[in-house]
């Protein structure tokens, strides 16, 4: 074993590329990769907050907050990913309205 911590992510090819990362606590932001470290800190340029809705918390919205340039403490990035490439699918598993799910 090598004394040398590496991360297990590979973000060096999201640098200069668009990201989102899902932070603890909830909250979501999307950015400008412009470098990171072994903890997982990252610095995002051009980053705006997507903000929640005020009647569920557990939902965001497509209404964002311009933040300018971040620092996010490793310890708080729960999730990174490239921008490209993404796009938002239905849920598989949302039952229509008045109907109930099978009991196995």
């Amino acid at each position: 074993m090598s004394g040398k911590k590496e991360t297990v992510l590979d973000l060096g090819k999201f640098i200069d590329k668009g990201v989102r990362v899902k932070l603890a606590g909830g909250r979501e932001v999307t950015g400008t990769l412009k470098g990171f470290d072994q903890l997982l800190n990252l610095v995002l340029d051009e980053c705006e907050e997507y903000l929640r809705d005020p009647e569920d918390p557990l939902k965001v919205t497509d209404q964002t907050r311009s933040l300018g340039l971040i620092v996010a403490r490793g310890t708080s990035v729960m999730v990174v990913s490239g921008l490209d490439g993404m796009e938002e699918i239905a849920n598989p598993f949302l039952q229509p309205e008045g109907e109930m799910a099978p009991l196995e």
